[in-house]
């Protein structure tokens, strides 16, 4: 009889946000005519820019013409894509990543869990508390995580690392080992940010023990604060020890086109292993690639044109932010994030359960948020509310709360 990999078995309920859809879903067929707003996943709402289409529409027309035609492209994504990211997203900021350390993906969500087909099933996973639920769910998959204890919700194997509003909701360095890291930031969901000198003590630590920073910065376009770093490799010793992942989802809207890219640099060697080389093989056999289309898209992105329209979208949301930062602490609600990230991470009023605030919420606010709990044990306690809504949706959500909690 064939043999099932037990490790699914093992995982809890369902994914967060199907548990959330589940229940809204159900609250719709209840009250039917219950206007909701929805702040609760976070795919963005603003539609493409002109710039993108504009460069799509023309990859179609050109596909339509046999000098024009692209069947498959490369695994690792086409040049002209490569060239414009490690241009604009790292080179300007004075940042070291050549286009051939780029590998172009259909997503960081993906990337993020596939990452781990390059490491043993042995090696002692470590994530944020709360933490963005892929990359607890894919380790756990590969056996990386032992088992859950639902008492606790915690795996037995994985290290978490709490991040509380007593460490501003950034991770301290573990006592113990750790070798594969998962650090994001801006972060998802409390909308943290870490400093330059705070990364650096990561750097350190990975350099000094083997260990691999898996560095999610899809939102990096959110950071306001000039001080900060958009990218670990802007950290010295980075490149000997993280990979990036990062996304067009939120920065351009592309959470239904999909497209993003991870860079593995060639100096980063693990027991004597390429581990861009690992990575690469890993692709070529998995994956196919993104369409041309999408991509010609993508690169419209980095044209003049395409940045000033980037730049007032991800203006738009920031606005929304503040107004939900603001609305919500003036109800007496205990706010963090909304400055450098598209979320505003609240705490629950009088210690309630956080999957109870959200029905409450959804129940009598009309508001759909996200659970703190879903993210892990710190969690609890804490709401997730995203900014990706329209600009009325933002105030009339706010507004709605305030009554609500009055």
């Amino acid at each position: 009889m064939i043999q099932i990999n037990q490790n699914f078995r093992k995982l809890p309920g369902s994914y967060l946000f199907s548990e959330i859809a589940r229940r809204v879903a159900d609250y719709s067929r209840e009250e039917p005519d219950a206007a909701l707003i929805r702040l609760g996943i976070g795919d963005v709402t603003r539609p493409l820019i002109p710039a993108v289409t504009r460069a799509m529409a023309e990859a179609v027309a050109e596909m339509g013409t046999p000098g024009g035609f692209h069947g498959y492209g490369p695994e690792q994504g086409y040049d002209f894509l490569r060239q414009a990211i490690a241009a604009h997203d790292y080179q300007a900021r004075g940042v070291q990543v050549e286009p051939g350390e780029i590998f172009v993906s259909d997503g960081a969500k993906s990337d993020c869990g596939n990452i781990g087909d390059v490491f043993g099933p042995d090696n002692v996973v470590a994530v944020c508390d709360p933490v963005y639920p892929v990359y607890v769910d894919s380790n756990a998959m590969a056996g990386r995580a032992g088992e859950y204890d639902p008492a606790t919700g915690r795996w037995t194997r994985l290290v978490y690392m709490p991040c509380t509003r007593e460490n501003g909701f950034v991770p301290a360095i573990p006592e113990g080992r750790a070798d594969m890291i998962y650090l994001c930031f801006p972060n998802n969901p409390t909308g943290a940010m870490a400093t330059r000198a705070q990364l650096k003590a990561w750097v350190d630590y990975a350099n000094a023990h083997g260990s691999v920073i898996l560095y999610d910065s899809a939102y990096e376009a959110f950071i306001s604060q000039p001080e900060l770093p958009h990218s670990i490799f802007e950290i010295e010793g980075a490149r000997t020890c993280a990979i990036e992942f990062r996304s067009f989802s939120k920065t351009a809207g592309f959470t239904g086109t999909r497209c993003a890219y991870t860079v593995v640099p060639k100096e980063l060697e693990r027991e004597g292993v390429s581990l861009h080389a690992l990575w690469n093989r890993r692709q070529t056999t998995k994956f196919n690639g993104v369409p041309y289309v999408v991509q010609r898209g993508a690169e419209a992105v980095y044209t003049p044109e395409g940045q000033e329209q980037v730049r007032e979208t991800i203006a738009y949301y920031q606005r929304n932010a503040q107004v939900i930062r603001d609305g919500l602490e003036q109800a007496g609600l205990e706010v963090y994030g909304g400055v450098n990230a598209p979320y505003i991470w609240v705490r629950t009023p009088d210690g309630m359960d956080s999957w109870d605030f959200f029905d409450l919420l959804l129940r009598r606010a009309h508001v759909v948020t996200t659970p703190g709990a879903g993210f892990g044990p710190s969690g609890e306690g804490y709401i997730r509310v995203t900014a990706f809504g329209g600009a009325e949706e933002a105030v009339q959500a706010v507004e709605r709360i305030q009554s609500v909690l009055k």
